[in-house]
């Protein structure tokens, strides 16, 4: 599940469960850091309370596929099928692209800032202002793939895997969706 030991604490796990009732690998890991997963969690809420979610998502699933980060690719993957787009849409996305230039460019400018902030240009904002995003947008998906690299590489860095659940996905869906970290074959506690 991680390179790391940490606390079994049965409180902060009943207090982060999954809607679907298990204790995520990523909440075991923060047991640790507790007042962390607090303000990460805070931070997440502040970030994508001023955008459209499904451009958040597109976003934070950029980032995360730049980043080779299982984990966060198969979670937003998850949300992107299910809210947005259908399985092959999202394999699609994983890949080539989205064929709208808007989200082509939101997707871009994410990997970008994701991979390699520095080297982000007048250029590059003036390239999503002319598609028609605001100051506000461009800051969004900065905040959105920089938010992404704090969480992805944590989870990276301590040898996290994605949660076993995420084995049901559709065979294409998981596979184009699993960039670093193998999916965990432990089930998920409870």
């Amino acid at each position: 599940m991680a390179f790391i030991d940490t606390p079994d604490d049965p409180e902060f796990f009943d207090r982060n469960r999954a809607p679907a009732g298990h204790v995520p690998n990523y909440v075991r890991v923060f047991a640790a850091r507790p007042a962390v997963y607090e303000a990460w969690k805070q931070l997440g809420s502040a970030i994508k309370e001023s955008m459209d979610l499904r451009r958040f998502e597109l976003a934070t699933f950029a980032a995360a596929t730049a980043l080779k980060s299982s984990y966060c690719s198969l979670a937003h993957g998850q949300v992107l099928a299910d809210k947005f787009f259908t399985a092959d849409e999202v394999t699609a996305l994983a890949g080539a692209g989205p064929a709208d230039p808007v989200d082509q460019a939101v997707m871009s400018f994410a990997r970008k800032v994701a991979l390699g902030a520095d080297a982000v240009t007048q250029t590059d904002i003036d390239d999503l202002k002319a598609l028609g995003l605001s100051d506000d947008d461009v800051l969004d998906i900065a905040l959105t793939a920089a938010a992404r690299a704090f969480f992805s590489k944590t989870l990276d860095a301590t040898g996290t895997q994605p949660d076993s659940t995420f084995g049901a996905l559709p065979e294409n869906l998981r596979t184009a969706l699993t960039v670093g970290r193998p999916i965990s074959s432990v089930a998920s506690g409870t």
